[in-house]
């Protein structure tokens, strides 16, 4: 019998978790997913197509793997961010320079429904996986590429994290105080939201190729997709540009440029932050109309509810400054807790600002499964059950229950290599670079 450790007991706590789990609900049971990616974008596009049932088989480099491993590294060898973004995946050691590595690549994605990657444009065609070889391989494949400006157009071949694209779809000009710097929010926004629409991409492609294969009103089976339409380009500037809303017709038709206004959103009020007696922070959204009156009425000002030119939302944003300070005076007054107490019995929309403290301890989170607990390994001890955000969208009346959370470097090497491919020891060797991919 192998010696106890810190990976293996967390595997064994698992397992026994899921015999006491109900039966499992798995939309896309079936579907094998190919993930080429590293960082967050196209990994939480994994993710997400993974957490309702999809087998995604993340590869990664030898020795390495995925450079998210040591991204917020607080202990041991795994960052609990690698752990989050990739959970419910396997993991296989690949070496992509080698041509044994290549041809495994080629095997998977014969036999897969999906592939994902985040690379640099060219970078897949450099290394000889372009999609057009990809496509003999396996000429239902959808291919799912990200990059910072998508895969054509003048800046196409620039390299780009999130963070820049950000600031080129828009997003970051919008972001902060106006007598300030633009600031960035304090999660990698543009790479999620990326992930999101990669994953719906990927999904939209799936269902057009399952309708292709079925009766088309009696004629019979259409003709395959073409490549041009298996190929999702998603552009992280796009996919933040898409998020701006009105922001370029409203500069194209009126003019208006839309600039930074804190805690605000443009052109709605009031609808902001407020800080209370004990020091904490509420957040109170009462532009609506008839909600508007209600909250005046709460905060003790009822000249402001009853007053002519501030019925309407635009005259109401004409005189922001005013109603803030007004409700921050009263804030000032009430603890949070009371505050919002008062907020909640005249059906003002408002609640605290959740720290990860908060959250942790929250009932409604809890009552939908939405912090799942987990006995997590770093490599050289094991934390007793840890939380992490449970599944959306939800199923049901709760969370889908996460499966596993994301693997060791290399896990499932052998049982992928092996069991799926058929590779031999030496092959595995090879083509993934690793002796210990030996051992199954």
């Amino acid at each position: 019998m192998k010696p106890e450790t810190p990976e293996r007991s967390r595997r064994t706590a698992t397992k026994e978790e899921d015999t006491m789990t109900p039966p499992r609900i798995a939309p896309l049971e079936g579907i094998r997913v190919l993930e080429l990616g590293n960082y967050i974008a196209a990994p939480t596009a994994g993710r997400l197509l993974a957490d309702f049932g999809a087998e995604v088989i993340k590869v990664e480099r030898p020795g390495t793997g995925d450079e998210l491993r040591n991204w917020r590294l607080h202990k041991g060898d795994t960052s609990m961010l690698y752990r989050t973004i990739n959970r419910n995946k396997k993991s296989v050691v690949l070496d992509l320079r080698t041509d044994a590595g290549k041809q495994a690549v080629l095997k998977l994605a014969a036999k897969s429904d999906v592939l994902l990657e985040n690379f640099r444009p060219g970078t897949l065609e450099k290394w000889g996986l372009g999609p057009e070889v990809l496509n003999e391989a396996n000429p239902d494949l959808i291919i799912t590429r990200i990059s910072a400006f998508g895969q054509t157009g003048p800046l196409s071949e620039r390299p780009g994290f999130a963070a820049v694209a950000e600031a080129y779809g828009g997003f970051r000009n919008l972001v902060g105080d106006p007598d300030r710097p633009p600031v960035r929010v304090g999660v990698s926004i543009g790479d999620s939201i990326a992930g999101l629409y990669a994953a719906f991409g990927s999904m939209m492609s799936l269902y057009q190729r399952e309708a292709r294969r079925g009766d088309a009103g009696g004629a019979g089976p259409l003709s395959p997709v073409p490549l041009t339409e298996r190929v999702i380009d998603v552009a992280l500037n796009e996919a933040m540009f898409s998020m701006m809303e009105s922001l370029i017709p409203d500069y194209q038709a009126y003019g208006v440029d839309r600039q930074r206004v804190g805690g605000r959103m443009e052109g709605i009020a009031p609808s902001n932050a407020y800080i209370c007696r004990d020091g904490a922070s509420i957040v109170v959204a009462g532009n609506g109309d008839s909600i508007y009156q209600r909250y005046m009425q709460t905060i003790g000002r009822p000249d402001l509810a009853e007053d002519p030119t501030l019925q309407s939302n635009a005259g109401r944003w004409d005189r922001r400054e005013e109603l803030d300070q007004a409700i921050g005076a009263w804030t000032a007054e009430l603890d949070a807790a009371d505050a919002l107490a008062a907020l909640d019995a005249a059906g003002v929309p408002a609640g605290p600002i959740y720290t990860a403290a908060d959250i942790s301890t929250d009932s409604q989170y809890a009552a939908r499964n939405m912090v799942q607990k987990f006995d997590v390994s770093t490599g050289e001890e094991i934390l007793p059950g840890v939380g992490f955000p449970g599944i959306v969208p939800v199923i049901g009346s709760e969370s889908l229950p996460i499966r596993n959370l994301g693997p060791d470097l290399g896990e499932n090497t052998a049982e992928i290599l092996a069991g799926l491919l058929g590779m031999d020891p030496a092959e595995i060797k090879a083509a993934s670079g690793r002796e210990e991919a030996l051992q199954a």
